[in-house]
């Protein structure tokens, strides 16, 4: 410890000033007012109280940025928007789901004779049938206004 700083009188909870070059690494974690260490996932500097440059936040508020368009889509704000419970809602999303598939059973398969048309026509009927029981099912576990109270 002597020869990090020789001759300098610190206080106790000041880190020692190292008299060779810091690495930018170091320096990103270090307080700018006092120079002292953060310690980890703190928001501010333990010596002289200092707030935090946002490095971290920036790069967070930076992720909020890019993906606040999803923001809408969350599931307790569909949950909201609908008025729906969460079985209830689960539900119509899987039979939203079964829809889907059964267009896209028209979309990506080809008929080429009766026998294709026939097999076709029967998954599409086995998807729509699902989203059927997924929607009744949404509407049965749907709480009425009454038990909401």
């Amino acid at each position: 410890m002597s020869e990090v700083a020789p001759n300098a009188s610190q206080e106790f909870w000041r880190r020692p000033v190292a008299q060779s070059e810091t690495t930018t690494s170091a320096a990103a974690q270090a307080c700018v007012s006092c120079g002292s260490e953060f310690m980890i996932g703190a928001g501010f500097c333990h010596a002289c109280g200092t707030a935090r440059q946002a490095e971290t936040a920036t790069a967070e508020r930076t992720w909020h940025g890019l993906l606040g368009f999803l923001k809408p889509l969350a599931f307790h704000s569909v949950k909201d928007w609908l008025g729906l419970p969460t079985a209830s809602l689960i539900a119509f999303l899987t039979g939203l789901g079964c829809v889907l598939a059964a267009i896209a059973v028209g979309l990506i398969y080809s008929v080429q004779n009766l026998a294709d048309f026939q097999a076709i026509q029967l998954w599409r009927m086995q998807w729509l049938l699902a989203a059927v029981a997924a929607f009744v099912g949404g509407i049965l576990l749907k709480k009425s206004p009454a038990s909401r109270k």
